[in-house]
C-alpha cells in the first residue's frame, strides 16, 4: 500500500494543519469517515460511473453517525472530487500518527485471554508507559488463544508475556 501512503500524506498533513486548534474533535470525525470509507459496498458505489460526486457525498454524510462540521464536509468533498475516497482510511491513519507524534504518545493494543477491569488496566497502562517511555493510548482486545497473560503491541514493538508464547519458547528449547 505504498501508493496509498504516498497519496494520503498530503491530505493528512493539510488536515492536520487546518485543524491544529481542535485535533481531538477532528480525530473523532476522521475515524467515523474512515470506518464508512472502508465499506466495500460504498467503494463500489463511489466507483460507479453513474454516481455523481454529490450523490457519493450525500450517501457518506447520511451514513455518518455524527453531525459533520463544515471542515469535515469540505474535506470529504475534496477527497471525493479528487477520486481519493479509497485512500481515506490511510489518510485517517496518517492523521492519527501526526496527532500522536505531536502529543508524544503512541497507540498500544493489549491482547488478553480474559477481560481486564479498569483498575488492572490502569496498573498495566502505568507499567507499560514506564517500560516504553511514553504516553500510551491503550485499547484492549480479547484473544482467548493466548491462554493467559498479555501480549502488547506498540507500533512495531511487541511485548509478549502470554502463556502461549512461553509454551512456544519451551517447544523450541525442547526440540533444539
Amino acid at each position: 500500500m505504498a501508493e496509498f501512503a504516498t497519496i494520503a500524506r498530503p491530505y493528512a498533513e493539510a488536515l492536520f494543519k487546518a485543524s491544529a486548534s481542535d485535533l481531538g474533535a477532528t480525530a473523532i470525525w476522521v475515524e467515523a469517515l474512515k470506518s464508512i470509507a472502508e465499506n466495500q459496498q460504498l467503494q463500489q458505489f463511489a466507483l460507479n460511473p453513474n454516481a455523481t460526486n454529490a450523490q457519493v457525498f450525500d450517501v457518506i454524510s447520511g451514513v455518518a453517525k455524527i453531525d459533520l462540521p463544515d471542515i469535515a464536509k469540505n474535506f470529504l468533498r475534496t477527497v471525493i472530487e479528487n477520486g481519493r475516497l479509497n485512500a481515506l482510511p490511510e489518510i485517517a491513519t496518517q492523521f492519527h500518527a501526526l496527532k500522536n507524534s505531536q502529543s508524544g504518545s503512541s497507540d498500544a493494543t493489549v491482547y488478553s485471554a480474559f477481560a481486564i477491569d479498569g483498575a488492572a488496566l490502569a496498573d498495566v497502562t502505568a507499567s507499560l508507559e514506564k517500560r516504553f517511555g511514553r504516553k500510551l493510548n491503550v485499547t484492549v482486545a480479547l484473544e482467548p488463544a493466548l491462554i493467559g497473560g498479555i501480549r502488547v503491541v506498540v507500533g512495531d514493538e511487541v511485548l509478549d508475556t502470554s502463556v502461549k508464547a512461553r509454551l512456544e519458547q519451551m517447544k523450541v528449547a525442547l526440540s533444539a
